[in-house]
């Protein structure tokens, strides 16, 4: 397959272009600065520079032209204050999702957050985030054209992936390793029956492809 990956030099994405590279996929990750481009060549995969607070939905579907999946793992970061989740966690999501569909690239992966919800309450940076997550998703669930599934992790840590997860519909709050992420992403861009599903991720007791085929209703 081909996979763009929008937030190419993100932690979880860094290891999934790793992973899928490794299996043989081609794999283009978008950065906003091209210094990180030789650490994205490094994990397997081909640097783009694209700012996706600035480019034109043309300038996004031109990348995604010809892939066969895409995956939006980008986000403001900590740090960053409310404003910028409002045009990262909620803009550029948007955006991603109406350039894939302009390329007619139909199987869309989003790296979510536990508890995102647009009707999330409060004043914190944090608040602004949950809700700028919860906005982008419902977008990404609105596009008929979309074959999306949203992945929602809890804490993530860097800690080493165990290769056992919780994953479904609720799992409740808890840990995941950034490792884990990566590998359920790569076994869902495998799982064309989890698509229409928004489904929660935590260390667990499954095995990444026995907790995949179960969400999917395929075990």
């Amino acid at each position: 397959m081909r996979i763009v990956i929008a937030g190419g030099h993100g932690q979880i994405a860094l290891r999934l272009e790793r992973l899928l590279t490794a299996r043989g996929d081609e794999v283009a990750g978008i950065i906003r600065n091209p210094e990180q481009a030789d650490e994205l060549r490094a994990s397997g995969a081909e640097p783009v520079v694209l700012d996706l607070e600035s480019a034109s939905v043309d300038e996004v579907a031109a990348v995604l032209e010809g892939a066969d999946a895409a995956v939006f793992a980008a986000g403001a970061g900590p740090g960053s204050g409310a404003a910028r989740k409002e045009t990262v966690d909620r803009g550029a999501a948007v955006l991603f999702a109406d350039a894939a569909e302009r390329a007619g690239v139909r199987r869309h992966v989003v790296v979510s957050s536990m508890g995102a919800d647009p009707d999330h309450q409060g004043d914190e940076v944090f608040d602004a985030y949950q809700r700028a997550k919860g906005e982008a998703d419902a977008y990404v669930r609105s596009r008929a054209a979309l074959d999306w599934t949203i992945l929602r992790p809890g804490m993530l840590t860097n800690d080493a992936g165990t290769g056992l997860v919780r994953l479904a519909g609720s799992t409740g709050r808890g840990p995941v390793p950034r490792d884990d992420v990566a590998a359920v992403l790569a076994e869902l861009l495998d799982t064309p029956a989890t698509a229409g599903l928004t489904l929660e991720l935590i260390a667990g007791p499954d095995p990444v492809a026995d907790a995949t085929k179960a969400a999917a209703g395929t075990a």
